[in-house]
């Protein structure tokens, strides 16, 4: 059954003696910037700040010192991606070369590809997209279509993605594509390849959202010459990467914490009042109490990925119930301020509401929707 092998897990004490330092280059660098900015956190991109970040040595921090990391446990990642979403830190950068692309490559990829890259990513120097969704497929990764097909040299890479965040400001990406067989064969002939995004052939539009951002994009690739070793791992082993792949996307407390600066500027706005309406302080308990549970949670699915294991079941039912919880609160705090209209509100607290009730939607979609994630949760307890 689904979570009989999850204990829960507490952080290590040496893991979370990396708060205090993380903590202080935080308030070093984010000093005075307002909550909307920070509201935007791990799609907000600065290269800038993710070199610094990386003279800290805090990218890579999971990687062998071997390649330019720490050799620190993914627990230790936890506790400094909680205190990055919690300051609202601007990650996007090198977010997922830093989460996923790394340590992918350092599993699945050849000894060239990790001296290659790892380095460069500690460094804050190469930044990473991911190629999974495609038109007409969004979260059903088995029904890709974008072709790489073997010639003399390498690969020829034709096809299309869509909702790569920052593919216009990034250097490689990992696409799936498909090496054999037609989008009929569903998990069969599926691979992956790093794509160099500034090669011939590559054509990148940023996708504009509501808010006017524009940190999604669709990527075209059209007789794109990629090189023999740009396959990580072996042809044909691509659905078995990326499932591996996504408990790991889908299972850090970016899961949880999409909306903890609004959260954490409403409750600086209720404990300016005199007397906070009882509703309001009573859903203050319900987020902080929820919060506090899924936080939980996500800690011990790390504990799994940090003793070897692939949750892949289990980090999709943190993912449903944390983006629920995201999506809940920037609806909930809008009516809790309808409620009480004579409440003076600050310009920072309304900016920051207006971009995260904007943006919300988006947090189900990214990382595998809703639906997608609720079917993979009934094949794991076996209602389906």
């Amino acid at each position: 059954m689904l979570f009989d092998n999850l204990t829960l897990t507490t952080l290590p004490p040496e893991d979370e003696a990396l708060r205090a330092p993380v903590r202080a280059f935080l308030a070093e660098h984010m000093a005075g910037v307002p909550p909307d900015r920070r509201a935007r956190s791990w799609s907000g991109f600065d290269a800038d700040f993710s070199r610094a970040l990386g003279a800290q040595g805090w990218i890579g921090l999971t990687l062998p010192q071997s390649h330019g990391g720490a050799g620190r446990s993914l627990l230790a990642r936890f506790v400094l991606v909680e205190e990055l979403l919690r300051a609202g830190a601007p990650v996007a950068a090198h977010w997922f070369a830093d989460r996923q692309s790394a340590p992918h490559i350092l599993k699945f990829g050849t000894a060239a590809q990790a001296d290659f890259y790892l380095p460069r990513i500690c460094r804050g120097e190469a930044f990473f997209c991911i190629g999974m969704s495609e038109p007409g497929s969004g979260s059903d990764l088995a029904s890709v279509r974008t072709r790489a097909t073997k010639t003399g040299n390498g690969w020829r890479l034709d096809g299309q993605k869509i909702w790569s965040t920052n593919a216009h400001h990034s250097h490689y990406m990992i696409a799936l594509v498909r090496t054999s067989g037609d989008a009929d064969s569903r998990h069969k002939g599926l691979s992956q390849v790093i794509v160099d995004l500034s090669l011939p052939g590559v054509t990148i539009r940023p996708i504009a959202d509501l808010t006017g951002d524009a940190h999604f994009c669709e990527v075209f690739f059209d007789g794109v010459e990629l090189a023999e070793d740009a396959l990580i791992g072996n042809e044909g082993d691509g659905w078995l990467q990326v499932t591996s792949e996504l408990a790991v996307e889908r299972a850090g407390p970016e899961r949880i914490y999409s909306s903890v600066v609004l959260l954490d500027a409403w409750l600086q706005h209720l404990r300016a009042q005199d007397r906070p309406s009882t509703s309001s302080l009573a859903l203050a308990g319900r987020l902080l109490a929820t919060t506090t549970v899924l936080r939980g949670l996500s800690i011990s699915v790390n504990g799994l990925l940090a003793q070897g294991q692939s949750p892949v079941v289990e980090a999709a039912l943190v993912k449903d119930l944390g983006t629920t919880l995201e999506q809940f609160v920037p609806q909930a705090i809008a009516d809790a301020l309808g409620e009480d209209p004579d409440a003076p509100l600050s310009d920072d607290l309304l900016r920051t509401l207006t971009y995260v009730a904007q943006i919300s939607p988006t947090y189900s979609l990214r990382g595998g929707t809703r639906e997608v994630l609720r079917g993979m949760i009934a094949r794991g307890l076996g209602l389906r």
